[in-house]
């Protein structure tokens, strides 16, 4: 009887140990249009970074993108995108929550954010996932194109990447400093070549973009799996229990 209970009790222990292994790890994403995904249809270069994020996992991780262009940490959540999130968000779920460019819309009330809203705003993105036992990230506005006339690479978000930053030390939430990262990538590459990381696009280049395009905030695809070659650098690092689901 004791070896026949023995028995039962290691099945009952490798039936419950192959369950915790099916549990797949899932990460959400909400941002705006840097992280977002965006059309493949022919002609259009434009990739945004969370959209080529899925590739750099092993089989196995679940991986949702929720930005969307032209939202901010107002706007996401005023149209009831946050809900969406929420109501599938499960214990032990990741997300990565970057937003600011659409914040510093002054001229836009329903995009603008003060710093000070902002940060209120992460704060409740932050406590409300944690509420139900997701795992939340903070990640700082990447860095635009925006040299000065010396040749400098301006700082275009000033305070929203010092209130990310704020947020996450009082929090105690994983930091992706990609403001950092990104503008160390643009400044390495130099002012000349770094336009390679963005949308430029040069006259009769592209079906879309006849004319041409020079913008400097939306990334090629070099720049997108640049970028994600930087998240993952940041996550591998700050995040040691999903280094092994990346790939080599």
């Amino acid at each position: 009887m004791k070896v026949l209970a023995a028995l039962l009790l290691l099945g009952g222990l490798l039936c419950a140990f192959d369950s915790v292994k099916e549990v797949p790890i899932r990460i959400f994403m909400i941002g705006d249009s840097t992280m977002a995904d965006k059309s493949y249809a022919p002609g259009n270069p434009e990739k945004g970074w969370g959209q080529i994020f899925p590739l750099y996992f092993k089989p196995g991780i679940e991986v949702f993108n929720h930005a969307i262009n032209g939202r901010s940490t107002r706007n996401f959540r005023a149209e009831g995108r946050w809900d969406v999130v929420m109501a599938e968000l499960k214990r032990g779920d990741y997300v990565i929550i970057q937003f600011g460019h659409n914040d510093q819309k002054i001229d836009d009330p329903n995009r603008y954010a003060s710093p000070e809203d902002y940060k209120q705003n992460l704060i409740r993105y932050v406590e409300e996932a944690s509420a139900k036992g997701a795992i939340p990230i903070l990640a700082t506005p990447l860095s635009r194109r925006s040299f000065d006339e010396q040749g400098a690479l301006k700082d275009t978000h000033l305070s929203y990447t010092e209130k990310v930053k704020e947020v996450a030390a009082m929090l105690g939430v994983t930091l992706l400093d990609l403001n950092a990262k990104s503008r160390s990538l643009i400044m390495d590459w130099g002012e000349e070549k770094s336009k390679e990381l963005f949308m430029h696009v040069a006259p009769g280049q592209y079906d879309r973009f006849p004319e041409g395009i020079v913008d400097n905030t939306h990334f090629s695809p070099t720049g997108a799996f640049r970028i994600c070659d930087l998240v993952v650098e940041e996550m591998k690092l700050k995040l040691p229990e999903l280094a092994k689901f990346f790939k080599n």
